[in-house]
């Protein structure tokens, strides 16, 4: 942009001075001639610096995961191929599941058995209480016949004196002859009728107060023991729970074991460094990977100098011109700028900060997102470019800014190499 520049320049002083010679082509205006277009040129840099800021370090950057198996044993399938396009849940490689199948067969054999122990515990509380049911329920029985019984002689003790009366006035009235005799036969009967059943209400509530006498000892006894009987089998049934539930967050676990013996890819991207191959064995740790997978998702970070960034805000322009596209103009805005470096920390010791230490300046990364327009293109892991800002201000020279990153991007296509030279 400087040469073109230049050259409109020498186009107009040679117009001026020796074509139309409106000017004399004196010394003072040979000077001026001279520093007056590089003063201007480092004027127009200083402002592109400030308002529309430049760097050559872009960076794409792409989420890595290293793939590391969840279990261990020996490889017997590897479907997916080095350096080739994956989609999420595509199976990357198989570890064989033998052992792990075993084990949860063996778990869910334990696991029926101990439900089975369950219910069996279950239903031995179910007829012990049934037991102290029958035994709590007898006393009061006997208690409610003792209480029939006691009414009923009461009732016929009361009908008795009744009907000894109405004898006594029967005889009264036959004595005097204003009675029949038939009516007192009939009062005597129903005396003796109901001195019967007296005594035999009383017979009947003598042999319950005997048999409640009896059975109260003896059923408190029998509660106290079934009562017993009733919180051992309780704790044995909370044993038997408390293992089937152990055993139940053991076969999740070695479910779990037998998923993972598949491993899937975690997102669409790529796999890297595929050397894995059937017959390995693969020990489940964290530090062992056995490939690499690329996600397609990428970040893209512009590294600027801190004194480029005081009038850069979130939304600004950018466009980005990478290596691997050369001729190609990326649009994008700011996202953010990450005010932070690894020479703002200071790690935690017991040694005092070093304050001697000459590091150079740090610069600082700028996010940068990339418009609807760009984004189905693909972005290489890794590649790198150039970029430039557009302030919002001083907006009239954003145009040599512009023009100056397009010719950088065109001059990609330039590709200096020695040449080879040949071995004997």
């Amino acid at each position: 942009m400087e040469v073109l520049l230049l050259g409109v320049y020498s186009f107009f002083v040679w117009l001026i001075f020796i074509k139309l010679k409106l000017l004399p082509w004196t010394t003072p205006w040979k000077v001026a001639v001279v520093i007056f277009p590089v003063v201007m040129i480092a004027i127009m840099l200083l402002l592109l610096n400030i308002f529309a800021p430049t760097t050559t370090d872009v960076r794409v950057v792409n989420y890595v995961v290293p793939v590391v198996s969840q279990v261990r044993g020996r490889v017997i399938e590897v479907p997916v191929e080095n350096n080739r396009p994956v989609k999420k849940d595509d199976v990357l490689f198989r570890v064989d599941p033998t052992p792990y199948q075993n084990e949860v067969q063996s778990l869910e054999a334990r696991l029926l058995s101990e439900e089975a122990r369950v219910g069996a515990d279950e239903a031995r509380i179910n007829e012990v209480r049934a037991r102290l049911t029958e035994s709590e329920t007898t006393e009061p029985e006997l208690r409610e016949q003792l209480n029939e019984a006691t009414g009923q002689i009461a009732a016929l003790s009361a009908s008795q004196q009744l009907a000894r009366k109405r004898v006594e006035q029967n005889a009264e009235l036959v004595k005097t002859g204003a009675g029949n005799r038939f009516d007192l036969e009939q009062a005597q009967t129903n005396v003796d009728e109901l001195t019967g059943q007296l005594a035999a209400a009383r017979a009947a509530e003598g042999q319950i107060r005997e048999k409640l006498g009896g059975r109260v000892g003896k059923d408190l006894a029998s509660v106290a023991q079934v009562r017993a009987q009733i919180a051992s089998a309780q704790a044995q049934l909370k044993m038997s729970q408390a293992q089937v539930e152990t055993t139940r967050a053991q076969l999740a676990t070695a479910k779990w074991d037998l998923a993972q013996t598949t491993v899937l890819a975690p997102g669409n991207g790529t796999m890297v460094n595929v050397m894995l191959r059937p017959g390995f064995f693969v020990a489940g740790m964290p530090f062992n990977e056995v490939m690499t997978f690329v996600d397609n998702e990428y970040q893209i970070f512009a590294l600027f100098n801190q004194n480029e960034l005081h009038q850069v805000d979130p939304g600004n322009e950018v466009e980005i011109t990478l290596d691997t596209y050369p001729g190609r103009i990326i649009k994008g805005h700011v996202d953010s700028v990450i005010w932070a470096q690894a020479q703002g920390q200071l790690d935690a010791s017991g040694e005092l900060p070093r304050t001697t230490l000459n590091l150079p300046p740090g610069r600082f990364p700028v996010k940068v997102v990339v418009d609807e327009r760009d984004r189905p293109l693909f972005l290489a892991a890794g590649a790198r470019g150039s970029a430039a800002i557009y302030t919002e201000h001083l907006t009239l020279i954003h145009i040599i800014r512009k023009v100056l990153l397009r010719v950088s991007s065109y001059l990609d296509y330039v590709i200096i190499k020695h040449g080879i030279s040949l071995g004997h």
